[in-house]
């Protein structure tokens, strides 16, 4: 009968070290102590330069800064939630060249890097639609002029020989 008790004293006891070393650590991140950042999430993943990218982080509950090779370092501000997320954004630079790059963050003194976190692309060219420098060469203009210049002396000539007809 004493071994009955005992174990049962041993299983009670066990029990509430278990709920207690389950509880203690919920409590501690839920005062932002123990801030792990992870879940990097970086959206649009493919971006021009001189666009805007928003960058989301789990276990953030304080906020904290990111950085990268093609931004200039940002902040991120805390977004009230169950899994402690800080939220920020930052544009890219319009000297970055394209390829791929990775985004640190720090939160609460802890870094985390997401390797390859987006792709710049390059940029658009825009204004004269690109002619500037690819286009017509003076040898295609010449040619499309001598066709134009052709159609309208063959309509020309079309023209007069219809009217002349209809006087017969």
């Amino acid at each position: 009968m004493r071994t009955t008790r005992i174990v049962a004293a041993s299983a009670v006891s066990a029990a509430a070290i278990a709920a207690l070393g389950v509880a203690a650590p919920a409590a501690v991140a839920r005062d932002g102590i123990n801030a792990n950042p992870s879940n990097i999430v970086v959206m649009p993943s493919v971006i021009a330069r001189g666009g805007q990218i928003t960058v989301t982080v789990d276990g953030c509950p304080t906020g904290g800064s990111m950085n990268s090779n093609a931004f200039r370092q940002a902040n991120l501000t805390p977004i009230n939630g169950a899994n402690q997320t800080a939220k920020g954004t930052a544009t890219i630079n319009d000297n970055a060249r394209p390829g791929t790059y990775d985004v640190t963050v720090n939160c609460s003194g802890r870094t985390l890097t997401r390797p390859a976190a987006f792709t710049v692309i390059g940029g658009v060219r825009g204004g004269l639609g690109g002619s500037s420098s690819t286009g017509a060469t003076p040898t295609d203009v010449a040619i499309g002029g001598g066709l134009v210049a052709a159609a309208v002396v063959g309509g020309g000539l079309f023209w007069m020989r219809r009217r002349a007809e209809r006087r017969i």
